[in-house]
């Protein structure tokens, strides 16, 4: 990769970890109100470095590791830039599955929050799909035997990357349901716990909320380390968010929609690139930038809206 792809990728990747867990900043801040100055000192330093080394960091390392056991943790790490072709080989070998796996869960995760989540209604159609939430576990089901079916008949380890995928979408959602039941007990001043049970709360759900970002960073590169940059600086930008601008963010109702809908084209395009169409990295974080900013505009305009009819 050339110096301007690079910095392309990082500032896709600092974008996308940003968007994608505004819920987690609007959610964490909500807690830390209720505690301590020196817990929420606590937090927003070693819980950054926590989320940045630990999630941000090991997480996708462990994942490309596990389709290349035979790299070793160093050459996870140095394998995007190796000029070993046994190396360049088995990524290029393992790549696809990785691929195909992280944009099923994504692809999920989009229609999941299409039928099923509450949101605020950004575009023409989402307030009747929303009613017709039963359809969901159809329309993933068929999407699932579809894509299995094309892929199957080229690799079945590539089948099976799509197989992973949806599987470990339905694991996530199931820790996911529970860290909400966590949250609705953090929230409240007399749950009877400590801040220091509050923090480890705080960071096991950080934490689930995280591997979203962490799967859909494999649609702008499969280099760790920029996985590591961008998703860190990522992390320190939702820190800074959590206590400094949140109230000012949830204003911008549809910056939600817009960080779904770019989960849903990332998922596209890694499935896409597992088949071997071949995408131009610059393309993700061009799709990204572009999505969430129409929905930062549509948003703008709603809030301007609002403001001109309490005048």
């Amino acid at each position: 990769m050339d110096l301007f792809a690079i910095v392309l990728t990082i500032l896709g990747l600092v974008f996308f970890e940003t968007i994608t867990s505004i819920d987690n900043a609007v959610i964490n801040a909500d807690i830390l109100s209720k505690m301590s100055e020196r817990a929420k000192k606590w937090f927003l330093l070693w819980g950054l470095l926590f989320a940045v080394f630990v999630v941000r960091g090991l997480l996708p390392a462990v994942i490309v590791w596990a389709a290349n056991p035979s790299l070793g943790i160093e050459g996870v790490f140095t394998a995007a830039m190796s000029s070993d072709p046994a190396v360049l080989a088995a990524m290029e070998q393992t790549g696809p599955i990785l691929l195909i796996g992280g944009g099923v869960f994504l692809i999920f995760l989009f229609f999941h929050w299409l039928f099923l989540e509450e949101k605020n209604y950004g575009m023409a159609g989402e307030k009747f799909i929303s009613g017709q939430g039963v359809w969901f576990f159809a329309v993933v089901s068929v999407l699932l035997c579809i894509i299995t079916w094309y892929a199957i008949n080229l690799n079945a380890m590539l089948a099976f990357g799509a197989v992973v995928g949806s599987t470990a979408f339905f694991i996530v959602h199931g820790f996911k349901q529970n860290a909400e039941m966590q949250e609705m007990k953090l929230k409240e001043r007399d749950s009877g716990l400590s801040d220091i049970s509050k923090l480890m709360y705080l960071e096991v759900i950080d934490a689930t909320f995280s591997i979203d970002g962490v799967v859909g960073a494999f649609a702008f590169t499969l280099a760790v380390p920029l996985i590591l940059v961008g998703n860190g600086i990522g992390a320190f930008v939702v820190r800074e968010l959590t206590i400094r601008n949140i109230e000012n963010v949830k204003k911008y109702i549809f910056l939600k929609n817009g960080a779904m809908y770019s989960i849903f084209f990332l998922g596209i395009i890694m499935v896409l690139d597992a088949f071997g169409a071949g995408i131009p990295s610059w393309i993700s974080p061009i799709i990204t930038f572009g999505t969430v900013g129409f929905f930062f505009w549509k948003s703008r305009v709603h809030l301007d809206r609002e403001k001109g009819k309490k005048k």
